[in-house]
């Protein structure tokens, strides 16, 4: 196989949900002397694009997308098979928190999130759900994070996400961290008023517009 057959196999891998042939692809990929991010972007993070406009336009479904995810991760491991810590850690997009803000136990969404993300490239810390604001901002600064996420499906649970913005700028590292929020009673103008960076109402545009940020 020549290497756009290859780089076309590791994309149908993801997006046929077939995660033995994205694991064959990738064994193949290394014997043809594929760079590990050229397989990656141009293969698995094609196909992994088809699935989140699936997954976009009401075709696709979380089962599928976790099946997906898994055929990306796999044949990732099989790429990086070797390769150090520093390695890995310079080939990730970025650093990402992710988790349902404080008073909110409503958490499938924030999967779903954080599935795509770490199925494009990103090194994700879940923090889980009904995370305490001063709990976020603390991993923050501790994990030296490129995008912390938090997703409110709740009104009466918005202002966490106005807390976590300034919880970062009282300890100096706002600059540094781009602050990416969405769920149900979420908007854009909310966004805009708390001085967030970004704001997302499915999980691909979250991936979308994490990307934008850390890229900017």
């Amino acid at each position: 196989m020549n290497r756009e057959e290859i780089l076309a196999k590791l994309a149908s891998g993801v997006s046929e949900l077939e995660p033995e042939v994205a694991a064959e692809a990738a064994h193949e990929a290394k014997a043809a002397g594929i760079t590990v991010v050229d397989a990656i972007q141009e293969g698995l993070s094609k196909g992994m694009n088809i699935i989140s406009d699936l997954f976009d336009e009401g075709e696709m479904f979380v089962p599928q997308i976790i099946i997906a995810a898994e055929a990306f991760q796999g044949a990732v491991e099989i790429l990086t098979e070797g390769m150090t810590a520093d390695e890995r850690g310079a080939m990730s997009r970025g650093k990402v928190i992710c988790h349902t803000v404080q008073g909110d136990i409503h958490d499938v969404g924030k999967n779903i999130v954080k599935t795509m993300f770490a199925a494009n490239g990103f090194e994700v810390i879940d923090m889980g759900r009904d995370v305490p604001v001063d709990d976020v901002v603390a991993k923050a600064k501790a994990e030296n994070v490129d995008i912390v996420t938090g997703s409110a499906l709740m009104t009466t649970t918005m202002p966490a996400q106005r807390e976590i913005v300034n919880g970062l700028i009282e300890i100096g590292i706002r600059d540094n961290v781009k602050c990416l929020f969405g769920g149900a009673p979420v908007s854009q103008e909310w966004v805009d008023k708390i001085g967030a960076d970004g704001y997302a109402d499915n999980a691909a545009d979250a991936v979308k517009v994490a990307i934008e940020l850390v890229s900017g």
